[in-house]
């Protein structure tokens, strides 16, 4: 074999690693642009800009909670709570709302510090008690369930004004405040886990947790601070989602925790903690809306769209492991 032919085998080599590494990087990005175009050549529908609106709405309380949860695996931990103190805020904000008519920014603050509450909580009872994240969010889990049924005396709180709804369905520059609220959520936590210093003290902790300790860095405080965020965020979905329907409900949010969850991995976290983006997540939660609201249009049964979501669930695991058996 020539000199020259050598070169080019190993600039073929090369070349073809490096697009290697590049599918694999952008895996859910392909696997996106591949999704909106078969939704698309199937349905004119699909395209519209009023269809892209509604699955930004769709997207929009999902968001919050995925961004909490992102914080919350990024340690290490998990947070299986978020749903229900979805519906525990919901509720307490409706009630909120009927006790005090016509004040829309009361049962915002209230829902946000009944979520911030059960929040702190669960960050107390982690780093504070060292109660494994699976066992302590288990149990506010079922604690803020039965409280949401304990509000409305095992009922919804119905018969709310008209003007509740003004909270998540008033338009600022064509956009809903809950999609707003997603957006500003998205680029500002995004911004703030690469370019400050509790950013990195996230991953460290979520990285070697040992190693973060020795170094100085206060893990109980980064602990706490993480499920106290992902409370709030839920707090705030909660009194978005009962302004939406202007009704509170105690079982608003149920198993909403496990799409938090899906949009968190297929973005690319590891549940071992340490490695993962907002920005990841992000794509996760627009990839799992987009599916949703596709295959609605093309009326596919719920049941075979909970398979497709759990195929794309577990595909994205493997793609990670494999992927991170490379770089080994």
């Amino acid at each position: 074999m020539t000199s020259d032919t050598a070169v080019t085998t190993r600039k073929r080599r090369f070349d073809a690693k490096v697009l290697q590494n590049l599918a694999i990087r952008y895996a859910m990005v392909i696997v996106l642009l591949l999704v909106i175009a078969f939704f698309m050549y199937r349905s004119a529908r699909f395209g519209t800009v009023d269809n892209v609106v509604t699955i930004l709405v769709a997207a929009a309380p999902f968001a919050l909670i995925a961004l909490g949860q992102t914080l919350v695996i990024l340690t290490g931990g998990i947070d299986l709570s978020v749903g229900s103190v979805i519906a525990l805020s919901s509720m307490t904000a409706a009630l909120t709302a009927k006790s005090v008519p016509g004040n829309l920014i009361l049962p915002v603050l209230v829902a946000i510090v009944v979520g911030l509450a059960a929040g702190s909580i669960n960050g107390f009872v982690v780093s504070v008690i060292k109660v494994p994240p699976f066992i302590a969010t288990l149990g506010m889990l079922t604690l803020a369930s039965g409280l949401a049924f304990v509000v409305g005396n095992g009922a919804p709180i119905n018969g709310l004004a008209a003007d509740f709804g003004a909270i998540a369905n008033t338009q600022i520059f064509g956009l809903t405040i809950p999609v707003l609220l997603m957006i500003v959520g998205i680029v500002g936590f995004g911004i703030a886990m690469r370019r400050t210093a509790w950013g990195m003290r996230v991953y460290a902790v979520g990285g070697n947790p040992i190693a973060a300790r020795i170094a100085g860095v206060k893990t109980g405080r980064v602990l706490f601070s993480v499920y106290a965020i992902s409370g709030a965020l839920a707090g705030l979905s909660g009194v978005m989602l009962a302004s939406r329907v202007i009704t509170g409900s105690p079982t608003l949010g149920q198993g909403y925790e496990l799409d938090a969850i899906a949009a968190v991995v297929i973005g690319g976290a590891s549940l071992l903690g340490g490695r993962g983006t907002v920005w990841g997540t992000a794509l996760g939660l627009l990839l799992i809306q987009t599916l949703n609201n596709g295959l609605d249009i093309l009326t596919v049964p719920a049941y075979w769209q909970d398979v497709i979501k759990g195929i794309l669930i577990v595909a994205a695991v493997a793609v990670d492991v494999w992927a991170a058996k490379r770089r080994v």
